[in-house]
């Protein structure tokens, strides 16, 4: 036999069946785990999309603070500083008047006359009178102080000359009776000249010539007024009347005199609220030299001390009208939703004020849908007004 003839090759033992199944089902799994992998991810990505979608996505805002408050108008009269009705104050007749309606006169001025015979007839009978009293009681002086001399020389008893005493204390009595008499009737006498106490503007005139004037009869002859200064009564609400006491300035307004204020001063307030309106009386007084403004005009006053300070304003649609009342949906830092009441002021169309319910943090959702309840989960859209975009 060749030794050098070729080895037969040696043969292959067989792997066992335990580590080829393994081998197998190890395959196996990759496989199953690479076709089902993709399919789980998109599954996954589609259950987080569709609970998104499921969440309603909303718009919110901030309730932002409006511009300060321009000062409330507060309905005002204006009246004149001094108003005095005329009357006559002796019964005669009307012998002519000097001022007619509208006229301007001053302190003590004449403004009419009346006629009275029977009172000058009086007045001249007084002084007559007057005078013969004042005779009576000269001659009652003399008598008495001759029998004060006799009574010295006992020439008249004591008795006689006390009754010359009593008779002297008796005419000048009389004489003081006179003397008032004619003083009443002289200044009786004096009201037949209607003159003005201060100096003004005849707003009314009701006297004629030859009309009968009773001093009983209450009738008014003239008015006067003075309006170079007006008074000016305002009632002010309980809540701005702390804000105003005297010294303060305001401006006046009429509407009838377009496109001009009036400066007036605050001189004094009642000092207590009325109880029926709850509103606080405040004279002012306002310079009317220029006789622009009326008495007993109606007009406006606005106090600078009772400017209304901002309050909060929100969208006009973010409010709910509910059973309960005006409410807004407000989104807390959990994404889930409060229905809060408001109180709302001033209605501005686009805006509305809110004096309270909510704060400036607060994010109110913008167009609400009337199913939103308390407690729904939202979702608040990116970039929307409140947010800043984010």
């Amino acid at each position: 036999m060749n030794s050098s003839a070729p080895k037969s090759p040696a043969p292959v033992r067989p792997l066992p069946l335990g580590r080829i199944t393994v081998v197998a089902v190890l395959v196996l799994v990759v496989a199953v785990a690479v076709g089902l992998l993709p399919r789980w991810r998109e599954r996954a990505a589609l259950q987080v999309e569709t609970r998104e979608l499921a969440l309603p996505t909303v718009l919110v805002t901030k309730p932002v603070p409006g511009k300060p408050g321009a000062p409330q108008p507060f309905s005002a009269e204006v009246k004149a500083y001094m108003e005095a009705s005329l009357y006559g104050r002796a019964n005669g007749y009307v012998k002519r008047w000097l001022v007619d309606l509208g006229a301007e006169v001053e302190a003590g001025q004449l403004l009419a006359e009346i006629e009275a015979p029977e009172l000058g007839q009086e007045l001249a009978r007084a002084r007559a009178e007057f005078a013969q009293g004042e005779a009576a009681v000269a001659l009652a002086t003399a008598t008495a102080a001759r029998w004060a001399e006799l009574l010295k020389s006992t020439a008249v008893s004591k008795q006689e000359a006390a009754e010359k005493q009593a008779d002297l204390a008796v005419k000048s009595a009389a004489l003081d009776g006179a003397r008032a008499n004619v003083h009443r009737l002289e200044e009786l006498h004096a009201l037949l000249r209607v003159t003005a106490p201060f100096a003004g503007r005849i707003t009314a005139r009701r006297l004629d010539v030859g009309e009968l004037v009773a001093a009983s009869g209450g009738k008014e002859l003239f008015r006067l007024t003075q309006t170079r200064t007006l008074r000016v009564f305002v009632r002010v609400p309980q809540t701005v009347a702390r804000a105003i006491g005297p010294g303060h300035m305001a401006e006046l307004t009429v509407p009838e005199i377009t496109g001009r204020t009036f400066a007036a001063k605050v001189v004094r307030t009642a000092g207590a609220m009325d109880v029926a309106s709850r509103t606080l009386l405040t004279e002012l007084e306002v310079d009317n030299s220029a006789g622009e403004i009326l008495a007993g005009s109606y007009a406006q006053v606005r106090f600078a001390a009772a400017k209304a300070p901002a309050v909060l304003t929100l969208p006009a649609n973010t409010l709910l009208f509910r059973a309960e009342g005006m409410q807004v949906a407000v989104v807390g830092n959990d994404d889930r939703v409060s229905l809060k009441a408001i109180a709302a002021g001033r209605d501005f169309g686009a805006t509305v004020e809110i004096l309270g319910g909510v704060g400036p943090s607060d994010r109110v959702i913008i167009n609400p849908p009337d199913s939103i309840s308390n407690g729904a989960v939202v979702r608040v859209a990116t970039g929307t007004p409140g947010e800043g975009g984010k």
